[in-house]
């Protein structure tokens, strides 16, 4: 595997790989079982497969956890190299943004809720970042993990408003044995705080039983029994917990009609956590009304 940090090498690099499929895992480093399970799907799809790691700063806002953000770029190319990346590409801030930002990608709708309502400002970061990632590699494939899913609705919106020729590839959330979706930010949780935080995915995994089992059939009941649970855990606050569609992100009622989302973020500590399931549509059930 080749580290490159400038985007003149970069491409130079990949010139000669035009013919062969491209594969692309945008990540910010700090490389975790999650990271590493969207790099092997690259490998097994692509001929080749570049790793980004650059921990943006557009999507970090006024008192977040930028310049704390955990990094440790040695054991990063061990791991990238190790899952099988052909190429690891780890500019600086001065090479991603010479001339500062001034032109930001802005993808509307979509960015409102969820994620997008708490952290203003922190999708155009995103989309603005990963637009650039597009124009700099020219991927065929780009792979990102559904724990983040508004992002990956956002990017797919994006890709399609501006006809990007790239192939989205949404993969599965990775989770430890109790649950807990794998996230960089798992490590800033004390030992009490990381057995509170298993249970966000109880929660979540409760309420897709009883949608099953017709106990919730309505959005508004899924986010009442959501919320009962996680807020009964000391310590831990939600700073919200919806269902919408999914990945139009609008409000719903019914919950078997369409593919929808029920989502969550919390806080324990300084630590905020964001977590989701994804309930598709039932084959044969009656369409919500208008």
């Amino acid at each position: 595997m080749k580290t490159v940090r400038t985007i003149d090498e970069l491409r130079k690099l990949l010139a000669p790989q035009r013919r062969k499929t491209l594969g692309l895992v945008p990540t910010m480093g700090y490389l975790h079982r999650g990271h590493l399970s969207l790099i092997e799907r690259a490998v097994k799809e692509c001929d080749r497969v570049v790793v980004s790691l650059f921990v943006n700063p557009l999507q970090f806002g006024p008192g977040e956890d930028l310049e704390r953000y955990p990094r440790d770029p040695d054991r990063d190319v061990r791991l990238a190299e190790q899952a099988g990346a052909d190429i690891l590409f780890a500019p600086s801030t001065a090479e991603m943004y010479p001339a500062g930002a001034q032109t930001v990608v802005r993808v509307s709708g979509l960015t409102d809720r969820l994620c997008g309502a708490s952290r203003p400002g922190h999708f155009d970061g995103v989309a603005t970042v990963v637009s650039k990632l597009f124009h700099i590699v020219e991927p065929d494939r780009a792979y990102f993990g559904l724990k983040d899913a508004q992002q990956v609705a956002v990017i797919q919106r994006m890709v399609e408003d501006l006809n990007f020729p790239v192939t989205i590839v949404p993969c599965p959330t990775v989770r430890e044995e109790d649950g807990l979706a794998m996230s960089s930010r798992n490590v800033y949780l004390s030992a009490e705080d990381r057995k509170k935080a298993a249970s966000i995915y109880r929660a979540l995994r409760e309420a897709t039983r009883k949608r099953k089992t017709g106990e919730v059939s309505t959005a508004s009941q899924a986010v009442r029994m959501i919320r009962e649970q996680l807020e009964a855990v000391p310590g831990l606050t939600v700073e919200y917990a919806e269902v919408l569609s999914y990945p139009g992100l609008e409000p719903v009622n019914e919950l078997r009609s369409q593919q929808v989302i029920a989502a969550v973020a919390v806080r324990l500590g300084r630590t905020r956590l964001i977590d989701n399931v994804i309930w598709p549509k039932e084959e044969g059930s009656p369409c919500s009304a208008p």
